[in-house]
């Protein structure tokens, strides 16, 4: 009686243990799942808000500088020195974002590209000159101006001119994982670069007869 007591005990502990061999990979394999369709979900959002906001800011390279006058340092909106058509992009990328936790974006770059698709002169998504940065405000519930400068009647943007300018858009947005098997977070970086669609010829670029500020 003992011995069958014995062994009917010994097959229930090996059950346990296989179930818990199969279930383990099993529930791994389940998180794994969940947390790449999050990371893809936040993927898809980020790379459709910066190719959104490219499309408005390359349709408005004629827009002129910003018209921020505010005395706050940095201002709350664009100032002079920088493009009206950056705030214009934020602003597009604002209304596109919604399936994004605003809280998780890091930043916003708005930037003349190089020809490997960076911030001029850079190798990855860091500001250097023609470049303008805005980051989440919260308490405003917008994008707010933090640095930069781009001066908008430099702009070339005349039809079949081999010069012609393009305009880059990067942003930042820190992913945060569900279960925590695969670390805590994962920053998501996304950019799009698009030519300035062309404007009349007489203001075009710099030096024609009535060139766009």
């Amino acid at each position: 009686m003992n011995v069958r007591r014995r062994a009917r005990s010994e097959e229930r502990g090996a059950a346990a243990v296989e179930f818990a061999l199969i279930a383990m990979p099993l529930i791994l394999l389940m998180f794994m799942i969940v947390e790449s369709a999050f990371l893809m979900k936040d993927y898809v959002a980020v790379n459709s808000a910066v190719r959104n906001g490219a499309r408005t800011a390359s349709a408005s390279g004629g827009a002129g500088p910003g018209t921020c006058e505010a005395s706050a340092n940095p201002p709350p909106c664009t100032p002079a020195n920088a493009p009206a058509f950056a705030q214009g992009a934020a602003d597009a990328i604002q209304t596109t974002a919604t399936s994004l936790d605003t809280n998780d974006i890091d930043w916003l770059l708005i930037y003349k590209p190089g020809a490997n698709g960076y911030p001029a002169g850079q190798t990855s998504l860091t500001c250097g000159s023609n470049c303008v940065k805005y980051v989440w405000d919260s308490g405003l519930s917008k994008f707010r101006y933090s640095s930069g400068s781009w001066a908008s009647a430099s702009i070339n943007a005349c039809l079949n001119d081999a010069a012609r300018d393009s305009v880059g858009v990067g942003m930042q947005v820190t992913h945060k994982m569900v279960s925590g098997f695969f670390g805590a977070s994962k920053a998501i970086q996304e950019r799009t670069v698009m030519q300035f669609e062309p404007l009349e010829s007489d203001r075009c670029k710099p030096g024609t007869p009535n060139a766009h500020q």
